[in-house]
């Protein structure tokens, strides 16, 4: 399981990636695995939306379940990767890349104090799958 050390996590499954005042958000390896084979990707939120920390943004369906993406901080959406509509497999091949879902122009940077760095999103797994 990939974990990269330069994102948060929040425990809902989700990342962001900080560059400046620009937040990349996506799934986690760990959550596409649990998945399994992702078939449907969905971006409920459109560029030049104001986000809530929390809110829905995406839905993400398998061949096992389906699952709602949450924002792990609030924002304004400045992209959408619609590329995710044709190639939902995306999402189990490069979560952390090509997988990105939305981005967003940080609102309240304070908020990423509260989710977990790499090393205590890999703890809050192995707790799961025991």
């Amino acid at each position: 399981m990939k974990i990269p050390g330069d994102l948060k996590y929040t425990k809902n499954d989700e990342w962001v990636r900080v560059e400046g005042s620009v937040g990349t958000i996506g799934i986690t390896d760990y959550a596409q695995d649990q998945l399994s084979d992702i078939v449907y990707v969905e971006i409920i939120v459109a560029e030049g939306e104001s986000v809530s920390q929390g809110g829905s943004c995406a839905t993400v369906e398998s061949v096992k379940a389906a699952a709602d993406v949450y924002m792990p901080v609030s924002g304004t959406v400045s992209a959408i990767n619609d590329g995710l509509a044709d190639k939902p497999e995306t999402v189990n091949t490069d979560p952390f890349g090509d997988a990105w879902m939305v981005k967003v122009e940080l609102t309240s940077p304070g908020e990423l104090d509260g989710l977990m760095d790499a090393a205590e999103y890999e703890s809050f797994c192995q707790e799961r799958e025991h």
